[in-house]
This record gives C-alpha cells, structure tokens and sequence, in this order.
C-alpha cells in the first residue's frame, strides 16, 4: 500500500481539527451547519500581541474549503451565526481555510 500523505492531510483535517469532540463546534456560516473551529486569540498573537481598539472585535475561523461559500476578498461581509463580518482575510491551505475577521461594534 502506498504512501498518501494528502489523504493523510485530509482524513486528519476532519477527524481531528474540525472534529466536533475535539476542536470543532457547528455554527452557521452564511445560514449554512458546518464544522468549524473559532479562535479569538489568534489574531492578538498574529498582531504581535497588540490588542484592538474597544468598538472592534476580531475573531478568527477555520473550516474545511468545500463546506464554506465561495472565497470573499477583504472587505466582503460574512455572517456568522447571525453577525455580520467584514473578511480582513482569507487563505487557504491544505483543504482549511483560515479567514480573519473583524466586526464593528456600534454603541
């Protein structure tokens, strides 16, 4: 049997990142169930540790790419689970999107 390390990739994206009992959690994604994970924390340490200014929040999703919409450039909104986001940034890499977003908060 042959060695396949993209399905290796692929079979550990869902069975252990985007796992519902390990890191995974469903939200809606543009009114669509999928499995993601969400990490708030992620772009503090992106940003060097800098923290945002108070009436912005920022949060950052990973999904696997064929269960999320079609890929947004930055400054397209991007709902998620009944909020809307502006995308700072989308990537993909190996079958898992990783999309920073922010969100203004109005007061």
């Amino acid at each position: 049997m042959a060695f396949d390390f993209k399905k290796m990739v692929a079979d550990d994206r869902r069975l252990v990142f985007l796992n519902l009992a390990e890191f995974g959690e469903e939200h809606k994604v543009d009114g669509k169930t999928i499995t993601v994970v969400l990490d708030d924390n992620a772009l503090k340490e992106r940003q060097g540790g800098q923290e945002l200014g108070v009436a912005e929040s920022s949060l950052m999703l990973y999904a696997a790419v064929e269960d999320l919409p079609p890929r947004r450039p930055a400054g397209e909104g991007l709902n998620i689970d009944g909020r809307e986001y502006i995308v700072n940034d989308w990537s993909e890499d190996m079958g898992v999107a990783t999309i920073a977003l922010g969100q203004t908060v109005t007061m």
